[in-house]
């Protein structure tokens, strides 16, 4: 289709695709890529990105060219375009040389309405060759902040990709990303060329997503109380080290949960297998470093726990970012400890660049900030990419169950004079096990048992008073020399406070992980009422015909689809197709199958 009306398009949109209204912002970048302008857009994942290139790429004469950084990725959304009957395809080292020459072979014979290559195998000169001989609907950058220097995604590859601009300036360009602070905007339209681009920005907020942020004590106890209830569910548990991830992984083996762990130091075909057996369900958690997410596409992924913290905000988001693609209600738990923050602090102090430095400093005191915040989690995560919330969100840990606070003027003072009296030489940890009145070789041998602060804390465990001194060193009333192995010194403030001048409140810290209480508008907007029996049923169903054809259930219908239907129980195919998520190729392909299951539900119910 070439020519581009509106009822078209949204005909595209039922027919193909399944849904029956665009989702906020998609229409305006999509009647404008098809008019043949260059868009740079930002929305979060989950928002709807893909839609913006290929329903324009089913109204432009020619094909689209999708550049994307994965052959996971690439692979996920080709199967999702077949399935509603689109004519895609990739183009990557995954394919045999056959397959290779078929995709080539439907690529010059204009039989492909999409096709998928990563940036390096584009930018070849030998396949721009092949370009000029295909007429090219336009060019999608995915994961647009992989250009970005400033990008945590950083990829030199797709900084090549601006030739695409030089040579191909009449072909419209569209950059899209759902992770990236004001520079990197700027730096992705330098770095394309998209500098007299429209920018459609939606927002980060992702609501359907509850924030949680732990202070960390004991972490496995608190993962697998987590976890408790959600034997059934999919997620990722993200740590720093590879090590931790294998550790994880047997940890929760051991305690009868289908856990694997995925890193880079792990055989190629390893990875690729675990990465497999996730997407279609027979793995339920991976612990994965951060090598693992972005080619992840997989809707029904209910929870992401943050084990370790990330090193910045956008990793945060984007990681976290990787549940509930479905709008379906999902989960997000941080386990925050100081000790993070000290040994992020230290890497990056020890770095070359001094330009990077304070740029990655200023990002992991973002982070820092969002962790340690005493105020709706949501607020301070979309205020640090410049999209303010006017209001509390109601679905996260500080909304949900407001933390205690406490008159603890006394408790800072002993804490403070501690710090003083060992010499401002010591590190958080030493300071707790003075004020506890620990018996350790260390404090005998410096003599620490015979100050008057030694015992005076001896009511409160060390994980409380590690709260306190964090605190204490959020609020400003000490600093941790980080050049100096972490130890504390004593600022102005502080003597305001020792002196008994100055009241200080602070919060009571909170070490286990509770059960809150969903919002009242999150649950009625995301879950109304549906027959479980009857979702567990399709659910069955959806993961025997995924198997059938080898590919993920997502692909099938997504949870929320199922969920539609277990609410809404069709009788028949009108019915099923006013269904989200079911279009006319899908209704020729599993209708019948889903709508046998759920009459035989009927008549047992």
């Amino acid at each position: 289709m070439s020519l581009f009306s509106q009822s078209t398009v949204d005909h595209t949109l039922a027919e193909v695709f399944g849904y029956q209204t665009f989702r906020p912002g998609q229409r305006e970048v999509i009647e404008h890529v098809i008019g043949g302008g260059d868009a740079f857009v930002l929305m979060p994942t989950g928002g709807g990105k893909s839609l913006c290139y290929q329903v324009p790429a089913l109204h432009r004469a020619g094909v689209a060219i999708v550049v994307s950084p994965l052959i996971s990725l690439m692979k996920d959304q080709v199967d999702a375009l077949l399935a509603n009957g689109v004519a895609a395809a990739c183009y990557n080292s995954s394919l045999s040389q056959a397959q290779a020459s078929t995709v080539l072979h439907k690529l010059h014979a204009g039989e492909l309405d999409l096709l998928y290559v990563a940036p390096e195998r584009l930018t070849s000169d030998g396949f721009l060759s092949r370009l000029a001989d295909v007429e090219i609907a336009l060019f999608a950058i995915d994961e647009a902040h992989c250009v970005s220097q400033w990008g945590h995604d950083f990829r030199p590859e797709y900084q090549q990709l601006k030739l695409l601009r030089e040579r191909f300036p009449e072909i419209p360009l569209i950059a899209l990303t759902a992770t990236a602070d004001e520079p990197t905007r700027a730096d992705i339209d330098t770095a394309l060329g998209l500098e007299q681009a429209a920018h459609f920005i939606s927002g980060f907020d992702r609501p359907n997503i509850r924030y949680t942020v732990v202070e960390k004590h004991k972490p496995l106890d608190q993962l697998l109380r987590f976890l408790e209830g959600r034997e059934n569910q999919a997620g990722i548990v993200y740590a720093l080290s590879r090590k931790r991830t294998e550790t994880l992984a047997a940890s929760l083996s051991e305690k009868d949960y289908r856990a694997v762990a995925y890193h880079a130091g792990l055989d190629a075909e390893w990875r690729n297998a675990v990465q497999e057996r996730f997407l279609r369900d027979d793995v339920q958690i991976v612990v994965a470093t951060v090598a693992f997410g972005m080619g992840i596409d997989k809707s029904n992924v209910r929870f992401v726990v943050h084990y370790d913290m990330p090193r910045h905000i956008e990793a945060y988001y984007q990681e976290t970012g990787r549940a509930g693609r479905d709008g379906l209600p999902a989960e997000a738990l941080l386990l925050y400890g100081a000790q993070d923050a000290v040994m992020a602090r230290r890497m990056i102090e020890s770095g070359g660049d001094p330009e990077q430095r304070r740029i990655e400093l200023h990002k992991l005191n973002a982070m820092v900030g969002l962790a340690e915040s005493d105020t709706c989690r949501r607020r301070v995560l979309l205020g640090y990419f410049g999209d303010p919330l006017d209001q509390d969100c109601g679905n996260c840990d500080r909304c949900l169950d407001p933390p205690e606070r406490y008159d603890a003027t006394e408790d800072a003072q002993k804490v403070l004079s501690c710090v003083y009296r060992v010499g401002q030489r010591f590190g958080a940890r030493y300071v707790a096990d003075v004020l506890r009145g620990a018996d350790t070789e260390r404090i005998r041998d410096f003599g620490h048992a015979r100050l008057s602060t030694f015992g005076i804390g001896a009511e409160r465990s060390e994980q409380e008073w590690l709260s306190i001194i964090r605190q204490l060193v959020h609020r400003g009333f000490l600093v941790q020399d980080i050049a100096n192995y972490s130890v504390l010194r004593l600022t102005e403030a502080a003597r305001p406070v020792l002196r008994g001048e100055l009241r200080l409140e602070l919060v009571k810290p909170r070490l286990r992980v509770r059960s809150t209480r969903r919002s009242k508008a999150v649950s009625e907007a995301s879950l109304a009422p549906y027959d479980e029996g009857l979702f567990e049923r399709l659910r069955t169903l959806r993961k025997r015909l995924a198997d059938e054809q080898s590919v993920p259930p997502y692909v099938v219908f997504s949870d929320a689809t199922l969920v539609a239907m277990a609410q809404a129980w069709p009788a028949d195919e009108t019915q099923l197709l006013a269904i989200n998520g079911v279009g006319q190729h899908k209704l020729e392909k599993y209708g019948a199958a889903f709508l046998e299951a759920i009459g035989q539900y009927a008549e047992q119910a």
